[in-house]
């Protein structure tokens, strides 16, 4: 909220921009990694773009529906480079929610970080199969 403010502000007080201010100010608190889900031999493939961050900093959560990816990111500039003109390196925090089209075998979710990527394969749950019942009398 203090930062659509901050941006209301530095925009000159401009009236009827609120949701464009509001969403610049979570687009900059929260970092949304670009994906790619895919589907093979009954296992799902997710990759995650999360260049500059350091894998022991995420935290990932998996459900039979969703996967959660979050970690906190910072970049700070170092005083021995001199005067920084341009930085367009985020800091803040990421944050992915990513939902499976079927539900997933949360036991065989694995995970690989390579060159700034997350890697995942996770295998879809065998469905359940409706059943009959007997109603017996008594």
């Amino acid at each position: 909220m203090h930062r659509a403010y901050d941006i209301f502000e530095a925009n000159g007080r401009s009236v009827g921009r609120d949701l464009e201010n509001w969403l610049d100010a979570e687009r900059q608190l929260v970092w949304k990694p670009a994906i790619e889900l895919s589907e093979k031999d009954h296992e799902f493939h997710l990759s995650i773009a999360v260049p500059g961050v350091d894998p022991k900093t995420i935290d990932i959560e998996v459900t039979e529906d969703y996967l959660l990816v979050k970690a906190e990111v910072r970049h700070e500039h170092k005083t021995d480079k001199g005067k920084v003109h341009t930085c367009e390196f985020e800091s803040g925090n990421l944050f992915r929610s990513v939902r499976f089209p079927r539900k997933v075998d949360t036991s065989t979710v694995k995970a690989e970080f390579k060159n700034g990527m997350l890697y995942f394969t996770a295998e879809m749950a065998e469905e359940a199969k409706a059943r009959r019942i007997e109603v017996k009398a008594s």
